[in-house]
């Protein structure tokens, strides 16, 4: 390779799996900085701020500064932000979310609210939801940070965005807006941010449904690893094919180019 390359890569299946790290991933992420390429750590996880992210990694051997770190809770605020400047919105969601929607101007409310916004909890609320549903059909927008049923955890799958955002579709006949992975929104508020061209950039994920396809409607090269959620009989099931296929990140050569 003579032309450098960039990387997206997916946190959750790719680099961790709950609290474990993926064996390789530290040296993976070593070689990147050594050879100065520029990336960014990109997750439809909207519960932590990049703050909290960096932390966790670090806890597991992985020196990524905050400032790698891109949630779908941010781009969830950039994408409201573009649409209705400093609103207001009743959230479904942990700190990173709220922080996200803070800092782009936002006001948390219950009150004729111009967003019902959802993202994930570590414990649903019913009256919450409830008052989700009585929002919406009172005319609030339906937004949601990512469109994951499920998200891998140490222990198997658990309830993601997309599961909880099933039910308030169902109870309100509104389907929300998805901001994160696989909408090219996400994608192209990542690259940029990191001021990076798709052209020059690999896509690194463990989903088909959101990593892989989001690279190929944003026009990057992909690579889909096996230590997360997908097996090589999933992919048969999809009508498109990542670039590459390798077991894990550690299997993934980066090359610094000149």
């Amino acid at each position: 390779m003579n032309k450098k390359k960039n990387y997206l890569i997916d946190m959750d299946g790719v680099l961790v799996t709950g609290r474990q790290t993926i064996p390789g991933a530290d040296q993976f992420i070593r070689r990147l900085q050594d050879c100065g390429l520029e990336y960014l750590i990109l997750t439809n996880n909207p519960m932590y701020t990049p703050r909290d992210l960096a932390h966790r990694l670090a806890n597991g051997g992985l020196d990524v500064p905050p400032e790698r770190i891109f949630t779908s809770a941010m781009a969830t605020a950039r994408f409201v932000s573009s649409q209705i400047p400093k609103g207001k919105a009743f959230i479904i969601g942990e700190s990173g979310l709220f922080h996200a929607l803070y800092a782009a101007g936002y006001v948390s409310t219950d009150i004729e609210p111009d967003y019902v916004i959802l993202g994930e909890v570590f414990t649903y609320n019913f009256e919450q939801i409830r008052t989700a549903v009585r929002l919406i059909s009172k005319g609030a927008l339906f937004i949601a940070t990512n469109p994951d049923p499920t998200g891998p955890d140490e222990d198997g799958p658990s309830p993601a965005a997309g599961a909880l955002a099933a039910l308030i579709e169902r109870a309100t006949g509104v389907t929300p807006y998805y901001v994160g992975k696989p909408n090219p929104f996400m994608m192209r508020s990542a690259l940029n941010y990191l001021g990076i061209h798709s052209e020059d950039t690999i896509m690194i994920g463990d989903r088909m449904d959101t990593d892989i396809i989001a690279g190929i409607n944003s026009g990057l090269e992909t690579i889909l690893v096996l230590s997360g959620i997908s097996s090589p009989e999933i992919i048969k099931r999809f009508p498109y094919r990542p670039n590459r296929v390798v077991d894990s990140i550690a299997d993934i050569q980066v090359e610094c180019g000149e």
